[in-house]
């Protein structure tokens, strides 16, 4: 699908995407209190799809609107209605992405993978947004998005996953508190782990240093132990949890820990808050293996969305500029391939 349908032709399929009532979310949200030059709400998320979609100017996006009769705005105009959208667009988001979360598998868990990416705009010397997903690594397709500076770390806790949610995440997720954000939304995880980075007890709580024991790694298949992991309070200042005694943990959460080794002898460790006996060590190992789906998803949004040409590297229509973009990504995800039972519509019936 070309990148410009989505505002163009295929405009009357993407409305039946979108909520019925655009007009009360766009007023509640400070995008559209007062419409002064904008025919309508639908009207105003075109411009801004348009501005986030094309690599127009907002002068000339102000012309294309004013041509279809959907504004009278100028560009400067234009710019305040886009540095106003990012709380509309980021909910308009987050309820498109929400009705693609799929049923449950038949063994009772929804598989979803986190990871997170960087947006720098043209010039920069470093990070400046971070985008934190969460996907369904089987068929490629994000369930949700947060967007965050240059300083939001990547956890768990960023994401609704919940009850019924198996989420694999990789080692930037292995902290704690992390997991125990996950396990007070009822989710379960399968995160890989660096040994010497996170500690684990026995079940009589005495500290077990894992990477003692990589000589029980067998050469092929995989080995498991039950564990305790302490949750510890945050320490201001510093990320370290090192300094707190066993007797400081506020939770102790019950996990497994599986390890395998590659073809060239390397031994990997994964993490499984999944205790029931549902998921077996060796399906937790090759669960995991599917995070790299994630990578792919990636890969996509920035070749697809052009993601990496972020036209406004710090100023206040960047956040705005990007959720368009991902929200015109989400859209045509659900038109491309609609959520549900196959129609011959390929959109949704109102």
């Amino acid at each position: 699908m070309d990148k410009t349908s989505v505002i163009d032709d295929q405009w009357p399929y993407i409305r039946t995407l979108l909520p019925a009532d655009l007009e009360t979310s766009a007023r509640d949200s400070g995008a559209l209190i007062r419409k002064r030059g904008v025919l309508s709400a639908e009207a105003l998320l075109r411009m801004l799809l348009a501005y986030g979609l094309t690599d127009l100017s907002l002068k000339s996006v102000a012309a294309w609107a004013g041509a279809l009769g959907l504004s009278e705005l100028s560009a400067p105009g234009l710019f305040y209605r886009v540095r106003d959208a990012e709380m509309w667009l980021s909910g308009l988001l987050a309820g498109v992405l929400a009705d693609e979360i799929a049923p449950p598998l038949k063994r009772g868990f929804r598989l979803r993978a986190v990871d997170a990416t960087v947006v720098c705009g043209p010039g920069a010397k470093g990070t400046e947004w971070r985008l934190h997903t969460l996907s369904d690594p089987a068929s490629g397709r994000l369930c949700a998005v947060q967007m965050t500076d240059a300083h939001g770390a990547e956890g768990y806790g960023l994401h609704p996953a919940r009850k019924g949610d198996l989420v694999l995440g990789d080692r930037g997720y292995a902290y704690s508190g992390s997991i125990a954000a996950a396990r007070r939304n009822g989710a379960e995880v399968i995160v890989r782990i660096n040994p010497q980075t996170i500690r684990l007890c026995t079940s009589n709580r005495t500290l077990l240093r894992l990477g003692d024991h990589g000589d029980l790694v067998p050469k092929t298949g995989v080995i498991g132990w039950s564990l305790m992991m302490p949750v510890f309070p945050p320490k201001r200042g510093t990320k370290s949890r090192a300094s707190w005694p066993l007797a400081s943990a506020t939770e102790w959460i019950p996990v497994r820990v599986v390890a395998s080794r590659t073809r060239e002898g390397r031994i990997i460790w994964v993490l499984t808050t999944e205790r029931s006996g549902e998921v077996s060590d060796a399906e937790a190992m090759d669960l995991y293996r599917l995070r790299w789906q994630v990578e792919l998803v990636f890969k996509r949004l920035k070749s697809l969305l052009w993601l990496d040409s972020l036209p406004s590297r710090q100023g206040p229509t960047a956040r705005s500029w990007l959720l368009a973009r991902l929200l015109a990504g989400a859209l045509a995800q659900r038109l491309l391939k609609p959520n549900g039972a196959l129609s011959p519509w390929g959109y949704v019936l109102r």
